[in-house]
């Protein structure tokens, strides 16, 4: 008699307390982070109307978070992740607290330009520091709290939560702006960091997996570094993401578009940032009820080709509701792109190495971001925002269709033997 297949459960890794617990944690983190950032690339536009001034914001992140991004997963790698992960929140915290003064007109009232630019700069050097910290750990925890055949399911949920927080906390941020100011914004940011450190403390300490406790650094490093390199699947999609986000980060430009080119506002700003959340969160029901194993190479280039024409569709736009329907397609597609990716890292990487691989991941992808806001900020210095915009669209398709005619085993990538190794297909 045949067996009747297994019915898949999308709400699988949900039915985890801790899991849950671990989403709340992330979705306020990252909710805090990016709503910081963009509250800060409002206030630095506004002083100098100056776009080069918005690209220093992501380079003086992506410094020091690429410099020590593997020393990062070496030390995340060797302690228990709970507790390192309350630290990075604590430095948040402190860095939030910075930005809050900085923003205050009773301080920096007799301050000129430059001194509270070199200021902000300097913190956010700083949160470079932590953030290199704080991706490696997460990675890490989320693999302690799920049991492995879950992992697609928890990357789809945990993917989504970031991506609806990164998109919500700047929408937030331009609704804030307008409502109470940047000064007062600044503390809906510490309030969010302090609910993510409290919902942390509800999760147990978790154990320490890795059997080389100790091991020299350099070891360590080395590797991190050959594992990611020759397992051609991790590879595949960080250099693919890598550069779709570095060509396509047109996002850090939208202060600009809100300001001068589409004429919205603080208010059309916050409509602007939370179209792409809007999209995440259809992607997030959708990959849950339909997996996103079978086929996931021609997806992720399929995803990463669709996010490339909805920011030159957004650059060429100078219609309000056009511009939003254009980054609310870049939300979705984006989404499906981050829950393949995760997904894979997920599946491949072995415990006692999550922290490096994870590092790895984070200086190509998770700081491309802040590169991708940088370049946004030079070539719109040099060519204009428009043409900016619709450069880094066209670079990002380039990269897909020159990555699937060049690596046809990307393009036969398929996930299911992996679950299937973990355990049966949630």
């Amino acid at each position: 008699m045949q067996q009747k297949p297994i019915k898949k459960d999308p709400y699988a890794a949900l039915r985890i307390k801790e899991f849950n617990i671990f989403l709340m944690v992330r979705f306020a983190l990252v909710f805090a982070w990016s709503m910081q950032f963009i509250i800060i690339e409002w206030e630095v536009y506004s002083i100098t109307k100056d776009p080069w001034s918005l690209g220093l914001i992501g380079l003086m992140e992506i410094i020091p978070a690429v410099g020590i991004a593997l020393f990062a997963g070496h030390i995340v790698d060797q302690k228990e992740k709970r507790g390192l992960l309350i630290k990075c929140i604590l430095g948040f915290s402190t860095i939030s607290f910075g930005l809050f003064l900085l923003t205050w007109p009773r301080i920096v009232g007799d301050w000129s330009t430059n001194e509270i630019l070199y200021s902000v700069y300097f913190l956010v050097f700083c949160g470079g520091l932590v953030r290199a910290f704080i991706g490696p750990t997460i990675f890490s925890l989320i693999a302690l709290i799920v049991p492995k055949k879950l992992y697609p399911n928890a990357a789809t949920w945990s993917s989504s939560t970031w991506q609806v927080a990164s998109v919500l906390g700047p929408a937030l941020a331009g609704f804030s702006i307008s409502w109470i100011g940047v000064h007062w914004s600044m503390c809906l940011i510490m309030a969010f960091a302090l609910l993510a450190l409290i919902n942390l403390l509800r999760i147990s300490k978790k154990p320490i997996l890795n059997p080389k406790i100790g091991e020299p650094i350099m070891d360590s490093l080395k590797e991190g570094v050959r594992f990611v390199f020759k397992t051609k699947a991790i590879l595949g999609a960080l250099t693919l993401d890598m550069v779709a986000v570095l060509f396509g980060g047109a996002v850090a430009l939208l202060p600009i578009f809100a300001q001068d080119i589409l004429k919205v506002g603080p208010e059309g700003f916050g409509v602007l940032r939370a179209a792409p959340a809007v999209g995440a969160f259809l992607t997030m029901l959708i990959t849950a009820y339909i997996p996103i194993s079978k086929n996931a190479g021609m997806k992720l280039l399929a995803a990463i080709f669709g996010f490339g024409v909805s920011i030159i569709v957004f650059g060429l736009s100078s219609i309000f509701w056009i511009s939003v329907a254009a980054l609310f397609f870049s939300g979705v597609t984006d989404g499906v792109s981050m829950v393949i990716r995760q997904t894979i890292l997920q599946l491949k990487t072995p415990d006692h190495m999550r922290g490096r691989v994870a590092s790895v991941n984070s200086m190509f992808v998770g700081s491309s971001n802040e590169l991708g806001a940088f370049e946004s900020g030079l070539t719109a210095k040099l060519m204009g925002t428009v043409t900016a915009v619709v450069f880094g669209g066209t670079m990002t398709i380039l990269t897909v269709v020159t990555t699937g005619i060049v690596s046809p085993s990307f393009r036969k990538l398929d996930l299911r033997k992996d679950i299937e190794a973990h355990g049966k297909e949630v």
